[in-house]
């Protein structure tokens, strides 16, 4: 009896859990659009859990109706956190991402072929948007700070004019290419580098060390390819607008549409405004340049019958920059009584690619670019005009082990200024550069095995003026049975074609002379570097990948503007000698189950030039650098919290000879900030903090002579010499070259994004 009781009891309560507790959950788990097996799927209120099944597939039974936390985790993946209203219509979809998936990601950068970073055998950084919104900049050139090895340098402390840096190698030596074609270049190498709208970008690749044999001149001390976003894949409509303290404005539009049944578009535009002049270091000339600036782009892919690809894009700039005495308006533009650095910028592209019809693997890139630049640096005018035009046909082939890529290449630049170096003083005639750069080049990429490969290239270019330049390259990639070690061997040849004016600002700014003592020769360098990626996983959930390089360029023929023989002239000449940069970098990206994540960066490098037994350390070239890009997400709040910066140690810097006062060397220094980020629903997000946390600038007399622009109380000797007076003691010429690092202090931002993505 007593026994029969207890059944019914428990029968009793078995039926009333299952009423309480009737509701399930199920769904299915991704990476990629791929489905995920063996995800531990877990309701911490409830203590349940499940794990995915070959098709990714789950289910949860016995849930209590409410809402309900749920955490997904897989060794390699991101831990997910949601929660969900239960009973809950329909599968769950849980979406998880990689702790690490750069080395999944497709390159186009190394060889001219799309191939994931894994399998590339030259050694491709790639930093997707994400790595940018952690410290949102006006442009491009800015958004580089964080990138260990690359550093942007500003070159002039008044228009602040600025080139790249990579391993220590100054702006002229880095290709910057926008969708694998060279865009930025020649004339826009310092004023090129803006304007290019953010929220169209996708992700940007970085190779460091020569890549002539594939892209010819200027590849030399690497490339940077910014690669667009996919009209296919781009968010509908996104918008990123934000403000500074010191009353700079700057917006993002990205809107995706198609035009008709085949024409798919994405239009970009950037603006930005800045019209406060701020003069907080006392020297009576503006610490920022003033900028207006507007940038339009066109993106569109067509759909053919084919499926074989037809692309083009467009871009227009306009930019009106100054910057000088704080009294100085457009009035006085062009005058002896004011000093100002004026430019007007004007610029048009054009870059596509067409795959030719037929069962052969036929692509015709191309591109085109006119950059017109109206600008004076006091009363000194310099008006130029250049046109690029690119044509690329490429033939790509697998036989067996063997990738075969052959192409034709042609380079068109004409070049025209106001200056000696267009013009015949004998003949009294305006005589424009032109060159023509054809080329031929071809690479074999050999599959040795299942995990080894060897890359093969050579390249054998025309130029009109200093005629036939031969460039070859190898590379060779070994990994891991489990992929999660990488090493890589590169040596190569770059070459590169120098026009100091459209090159060097400081060959404009200023009272110096500018002397060439020579007919400047190409210059040639030869790199060798090696890589080596390991990756860690733990079982908690926690990654860790590092990545080391060394690196060793020798350049011949290297072109070095020498400011201290006479502080009142620029020689240009041809290295008597050879030149070289070596060192040693390592990355490392980290992910922590907690939310924490980010990369840390160093790189310690030494770059010289050695004449007659003599070496020299460059200027402007840091020994140690490091960055660091560090976030943590808290999840319940939907908080994000980023710490972006850098240190770099000293740096020599251009005197103005031997009475110059001011030291030779930068102390160190690091620009560090701070963000939070506000995720509001699907399509909101809120971020600001501060830049430039530490308020770290340049010493106040970083110009040389600021109050006296025109070197009116100068006194010149015959020879063309500064002659020290009670005046002038140290012997000084107005000089804005001493610059090394940013005027602009501590300020707040505050930005607001708006993103649809279908």
């Amino acid at each position: 009896m007593i026994t029969r009781l207890l059944l019914t009891l428990s029968f009793c309560y078995l039926l009333n859990g299952t009423a309480q507790g009737q509701h399930s959950l199920k769904g299915r788990v991704l990476s990629g659009g791929k489905a995920v097996e063996f995800a531990t799927i877990f309701l911490p209120d409830s203590g349940k859990g499940a794990v995915s099944e070959a098709d990714g597939h789950f289910q949860i039974f016995g849930l209590q109706k409410g809402r309900l936390k749920v955490e997904v985790s897989l060794l390699g993946f991101r831990r997910y956190i949601t929660e969900v209203e239960v009973p809950y219509e329909g599968d769950m979809i849980v979406e998880m991402e990689s702790l690490d998936s750069s080395l999944d990601e497709v390159v186009v950068s190394g060889t001219l072929q799309e191939v994931s970073r894994l399998n590339s055998p030259v050694p491709v950084e790639v930093y997707k948007e994400g790595f940018f919104k952690a410290n949102p900049t006006p442009s491009l050139f800015e958004s580089l700070q964080n990138i260990n090895g690359v550093r942007p340098q500003i070159n002039c402390n008044i228009c602040n004019t600025g080139d790249i840096h990579i391993n220590g190698l100054e702006g002229p030596y880095t290709m910057v290419l926008i969708d694998g074609m060279p865009i930025v270049s020649g004339l826009s190498t310092v004023y090129g580098l803006t304007g290019i709208p953010q929220s169209l970008i996708d992700r940007i690749e970085v190779v460091k060390g020569p890549a002539s044999t594939l892209y010819g001149s200027e590849a030399v001390g690497g490339l940077i390819n910014i690669i667009t976003k996919n009209p296919d894949l781009a968010p509908k409509v996104g918008i990123d607008a934000f403000g500074t303290g010191w009353g700079e404005y700057n917006l993002d539009l990205g809107i995706r549409s198609k035009w008709g049944r085949s024409v798919k578009s994405l239009t970009g535009i950037n603006a930005f405004y800045y019209d406060n002049p701020i003069d907080n270091n006392g020297d009576g000339m503006t610490d920022l340049t003033l900028a207006k600036r507007i940038s339009v782009f066109q993106k569109m892919t067509v759909d053919r019958a084919s499926k074989k690809a037809l692309n083009l894009g467009l871009r227009y700039l306009y930019e009106d920059r100054w910057g000088g005495q704080m009294n100085w308006t457009s009035a006085n533009r062009g005058g002896d009584e004011i000093y100002g650095e004026s430019i007007y910028t004007s610029r048009w592209e054009l870059f596509g690619n067409y795959e030719l019809p037929g069962s052969e693997k036929l692509n015709f890139q191309f591109s085109a670019n006119g950059h017109n630049q109206n600008s004076v640096y006091g009363d000194v005018i310099y008006i130029a005009d250049q046109t690029i035009a690119f044509g690329q046909l490429t033939w790509a082939e697998n036989l067996g082990n063997h990738q075969l890529l052959s192409g034709l290449a042609y380079r068109y630049t004409k070049y025209d200024d106001n200056t000696p170096a267009t013009s015949s003083v004998e003949l009294d005639l305006n005589q424009p550069s032109i060159i023509h750069l054809p080329g031929v080049f071809v690479q074999d990429e050999i599959k040795l095995t299942t995990s080894q490969s060897l890359l093969l290239g050579a390249r054998a270019d025309y130029n009109s003026i200093h005629g036939a330049i031969f460039s070859p390259r190898l590379n060779y990639k070994i990994s891991s049975a489990d992929q999660t070690m990488v090493f890589r061997l590169s040596a190569g040849n770059g070459f590169r074609v120098a026009n100091v004016f459209t090159e060097d600002h400081a060959a404009l700014t200023g009272a110096r002379e500018v002397v060439f003592e020579e007919e400047l020769q190409p210059e040639r360098s030869w790199n060798v570097n090696a890589n080596a990626i390991k990756k860690y996983y733990s079982s908690k959930g926690a990654f860790l990948s590092l990545d080391a390089s060394l690196f060793y360029t020798n350049f011949t023929n290297r072109i070095i503007p020498d400011y201290e023989t006479n502080p009142n002239q620029i020689i240009y000449a041809n290295l008597d000698g050879h030149a070289v940069s070596k060192g040693v970098s390592l990355n490392s990206n980290f992910a922590m189950p907690s939310g924490l994540e980010g990369s840390v960066g160093a790189t310690l490098m030494d770059v010289t030039f050695t004449e007659e037994g003599i070496s020299t350390r460059q200027l402007l070239s840091e020994r140690f650098s490091t960055v660091w890009n560090i976030g943590y997400t808290i999840y319940p709040l939907y908080l994000k919290i980023d710490y972006t910066g850098n240190l770099y140690s000293p740096m020599r810097l251009p005197l103005l000879g031997e009475l110059d006062d001011r030291p030779e060397f930068s102390p160190w220094w690091s620009i560090q900030n701070i963000q939070l980020t506000k995720s509001i629903g699907k399509k909101w997000e809120v971020y600001g903090g501060v830049k430039n946390l530490l308020n770290f600038t340049p010493p106040a007399n970083s110009i040389a002579r600021a109050f006296d622009p025109f070197d009116r109380g100068v006194e010149f000797g015959s020879d063309g010499s500064v002659i020290p007076t009670p005046n002038n003691p140290n012997a000084l010429t107005f000089d804005p070259t001493y610059m090394f690092a940013p005027n602009q202090g501590i300020r707040g931002f505050l930005g607001l994004r708006f993103t649809i993505l279908d």
